[in-house]
């Protein structure tokens, strides 16, 4: 029964995918606007399927409550570089709905699905066997969270002090930053899983981040409300939208992405830990994203249909 149903995802998103490239070809709507969405949320099924077909277990069906945490964390934190990009002004938006109440679920369903189609990229990977029993030495950091955290505060300083030069380093910065933070709580610590010598997750999700990093531009450049670049340098050799040195940021966000989940989980275990405390935990992240879907209007969007 689950392999039908396994089966049954992976047809639907394949569906989902084809209608969306034949509306788009034809200028037809919703497709042409909200092509990115029909691009992740098909691609999220279709990972949901494939790890429902190779080890069994869905996200979706077997832990929903689970899938729309991750959701509502994906949005909370993709909003977290929205608001570096006030001052680094990396990108802006063109395109999209006049209307404020289609716009804004608009926002929520694009940066829903930012951690599930990272980490699940990397549990496909691993699934399938890449960089399956590969191992490296063991090593001993002693007190590795001071350093860390130091790192991590100087690569997120530095690109607000010097926009121009050092935006690059804002797309590693919470690794360092966070992780320290996952591993003084109890958590996930991925510098402690190194440390260990462990390579395969590590190695999962760089290339997650490369293979989600060539989907969202491989989608975002035909759509009709998009993002586009505006990088103060290195901003040559387009591949779709994006300048070709840009790729090699993917493979750090995807370790990003990886801290920021382990981090909430870590915090939700251990002190957000009541229900009273998680109310005021999610209602602080609705506010945050009211605030901050309207400073996106403000700001980072270049024009309205």
């Amino acid at each position: 029964m689950r392999r039908y149903l396994a089966y049954g995802e992976i047809s639907l998103a394949l569906i989902l995918w084809v209608l969306a490239l034949k509306g788009r070809l034809l200028g037809q709507e919703p497709y042409v606007t909200f092509l990115y969405q029909f691009a992740w949320w098909p691609y999220i099924l279709f990972l949901d399927g494939l790890l429902l077909q190779l080890k069994g277990k869905s996200l979706l069906f077997d832990r929903p409550g689970d899938f729309c945490r991750l959701a509502v964390w994906s949005v909370t934190a993709w909003l977290v570089f929205e608001a570096f990009n006030f001052i680094l002004a990396n990108w802006r938006y063109v395109g999209l709905l006049p209307n404020r109440w289609g716009r804004w679920p608009g926002y929520a369903l694009a940066f829903a699905t930012v951690l599930p189609g990272i980490l699940l990229t990397a549990q496909a990977l691993e699934a399938l066997g890449a960089w399956r029993g590969l191992k490296g030495a063991s090593r001993n950091l002693g007190y590795w969270q001071p350093c860390s955290l130091t790192l991590g505060v100087a690569l997120l300083v530095l690109p607000l002090m010097a926009p121009a030069y050092a935006f690059p380093l804002v797309w590693s910065a919470l690794i360092f930053l966070l992780d320290p933070f996952c591993d003084l709580l109890g958590g996930k610590s991925l510098i402690r899983r190194w440390a260990a010598g462990e390579r395969g997750e590590l190695l999962c999700l760089l290339t997650a981040g490369l293979i989600c990093g060539v989907w969202w531009e491989l989608w975002n450049y035909p759509a009709g409300a998009k993002w586009v670049y505006a990088l103060p340098v290195l901003n040559f050799g387009k591949i779709f939208e994006m300048p070709v040195l840009g790729y090699l940021g993917f493979p750090p966000f995807a370790l990003e992405c990886a801290v920021i989940y382990n981090f909430l989980s870590a915090l939700e275990s251990t002190i957000i830990n009541t229900t009273q405390r998680r109310r005021v935990f999610y209602l602080l992240q609705g506010i945050f994203w009211v605030v901050m879907f309207a400073a996106i209007d403000a700001w980072t969007v270049m024009s309205f249909r």
